[in-house]
């Protein structure tokens, strides 16, 4: 029973063949295509307002030279969104629950960002390493200290989006296994025990929804940092 609680996390295959690229390939179906036409219906316009208010909230603090990374960051949250939300539908499979697939957008990106800082401002960049006014005897220490958090950013990255979904993923499961085990032995249990998966459903669909926000966040607080 444990073992196959994780059974969902596995990388689904058909034949031997991994369908981890038809898995991230899938949200891009879903989302309508822009229309030449002057009056389009009222899902554009409302995926139109959405994609706006966000890169403008998203971009406010950042001076012109980061605003070239608005279509790529605005691109990459809704693709995590859409992968998150998808992964909530039952008999579906999660790549955003891959450590490995997390990584792998969180350290190109960083390492973009840290490039950025090196190429057009690097005594800035630098700068960072060690704080205005720090004694003489602490320097080698905090030069340390501040590069060990600088490269830990990317691992944060990655595994904050993959713990917070893995985790909410197994208490769904584990409650909806209470749920169903309880029903014919304490219906009324059982019966509380749905509503609190209800419940959790909503958490986790707030959850996802937030972490890719924050994921993205992240990656242009770090874009602040270095343009």
């Amino acid at each position: 029973m444990t073992l196959s609680f994780f059974d969902q996390f596995m990388s689904p295959t058909y034949l031997g063949i991994p369908l981890m690229a038809l898995a991230l390939s899938l949200p891009w179906i879903l989302y309508p295509k822009p229309t030449p036409r002057w009056l389009s219906n009222r899902l554009l316009a409302l995926q139109g307002w959405f994609i706006n208010r966000f890169t403008h909230q998203m971009f406010l603090p950042i001076n012109l030279g980061g605003h070239k990374w608005a279509a790529l960051l605005t691109s990459l949250m809704l693709f995590l969104i859409t992968l998150n939300m998808l992964g909530l539908l039952p008999y579906t499979f999660t790549p955003t629950t891959q450590l490995s697939l997390n990584m792998a957008f969180a350290v190109p990106l960083w390492l973009a960002t840290v490039i950025i800082g090196m190429r057009n401002q690097p005594t800035h960049a630098l700068g960072h390493l060690l704080p205005e006014g720090t004694p003489t005897l602490l320097i080698p220490v905090l030069i340390i200290i501040e590069t060990i958090s600088l490269f830990i950013r990317p691992l944060a990255l990655g595994v904050r989006l993959t713990a917070n979904l893995t985790a909410g993923h197994l208490l769904i499961q584990l409650i909806a296994t209470a749920a169903f085990v309880l029903a014919p032995i304490m219906p009324t249990v059982a019966i509380l025990t749905a509503t609190v998966l209800f419940l959790l459903t909503l958490l986790e669909i707030a959850v996802a929804m937030i972490q890719a926000y924050v994921f993205v966040l992240l990656l242009s607080l770090y874009l602040q940092e270095n343009v």
